[in-house]
């Protein structure tokens, strides 16, 4: 009868430690699974943030991309519009017509207008000179991008002082752009002579010089 008690003591006691264990495993699991659980939520939580902040400069560079054609649009109309020329290059046969600024004003430079260059004189002086270059290629400010249409006997007028001077293009030639430009003219007349990169051609300049054949009052 004792043995039989003792056994019956022993399995009991078998059963509460296998019951226990298994409390302190299923608690075990219970905790690590929130655990993880809370793990995987914060994980969410900071990747969901850096979508969003990676969508915020996405969008910045996306307003930026779309407010400087903006700013490039603009500038031609300030150029046409707060500009104060003193005269004006007349072009019929390329359609152009483009104000020139006085050759001491800071907005006399190529990248915003057509450049009066420095050694020039103005129509209104004896066997005067006036030299004016400008960009070609593409762009908006490529003033003189149709300037290679031009052929000897064509029309170029400047508008000055209340006066409309007409020259005729005589010579036109190419140089090297090294930084200095060779002007073959007769000083005797009046010369327009204009001055812009070669089209199609990396390290050349074209020459057009035109004399004054009329002067008339407008």
């Amino acid at each position: 009868m004792l043995k039989i008690n003792k056994k019956i003591n022993e399995a009991s006691s078998n059963s509460i430690a296998i019951i226990s264990s298994i409390i302190i495993l299923l608690g075990i699991f219970i905790f690590s699974y929130n655990y993880i659980q809370d793990k995987k939520s914060l994980a969410y939580v900071s990747l969901k943030d850096i979508f969003k902040e990676e969508e915020k400069v996405e969008e910045t560079k996306d307003e930026v991309k779309e407010e400087n054609p903006e700013v490039v649009n603009e500038e031609p109309k300030m150029v046409s519009t707060t500009y104060n020329y003193i005269g004006y290059l007349v072009i019929p046969k390329i359609s152009l017509k483009r104000g020139f600024m006085d050759i001491n004003s800071p907005y006399n430079n190529v990248d915003r207008n057509i450049l009066v260059v420095n050694k020039s004189t103005m129509p209104d002086t004896p066997n005067s000179n006036l030299i004016i270059a400008g960009h070609s290629g593409d762009g908006w400010k490529a003033f003189f991008m149709n300037l290679y249409k031009l052929n000897i006997g064509d029309e170029a007028s400047i508008i000055y002082k209340g006066k409309k001077y007409t020259y005729r293009i005589t010579n036109i030639y190419n140089i090297n752009k090294n930084g200095k430009v060779a002007i073959y003219r007769d000083y005797d007349k009046k010369t327009l002579t204009l001055i812009t990169c070669t089209k199609d051609v990396n390290d050349k300049q074209t020459v057009y010089i035109a004399y004054l054949e009329k002067e008339e009052n407008i």
